[in-house]
């Protein structure tokens, strides 16, 4: 099965948005592949608004959370992995639900060159 955690987040933040309250997402900022604005991090993590009013162009993908904002007046492209997100709640109440941190996907290892005389590809004649 695929996993559940984007459609948490998409579901609580219609039900935040249907009670007319402000969606915020908890974001895990060292997590590979995060784009957000470094200045406004703290201790490895950031806050986002991602009410309608505050964000254009709001997709909330299986794989990828992403939008455009203004942070300090200055837009910005911003990229959330869905496993980098910790919590999405409403910020006038903190009524939402938080995540459990999810490790990042291990880095693809090289393939081994092929080996042969001198390291060098090699080729055969298959009849």
């Amino acid at each position: 099965m695929t996993p559940n955690r984007p459609y948490l987040i998409r579901a609580v933040h219609e039900w935040i948005c249907d009670n007319g309250l402000t969606t915020h997402l908890l974001v895990d900022a060292n997590y590979p592949a995060v784009i957000v604005p470094r200045d406004f991090v703290n201790d490895g993590q950031i806050v986002l608004n991602i009410a309608p009013a505050a964000v254009q162009h709001f997709v909330a993908g299986n794989e990828l959370i992403s939008f455009s904002a203004r942070f300090g007046g200055q837009p910005m492209a911003v990229e959330v992995p869905v496993n980098a997100v910790l919590a999405v709640f409403a910020r006038e109440n903190g009524e939402g639900m938080a995540f459990e941190p999810t490790p990042p996907p291990a880095e693809p290892t090289p393939p081994e060159p092929p080996s042969g005389p001198g390291g060098r590809p090699t080729l055969k004649v298959v009849k």
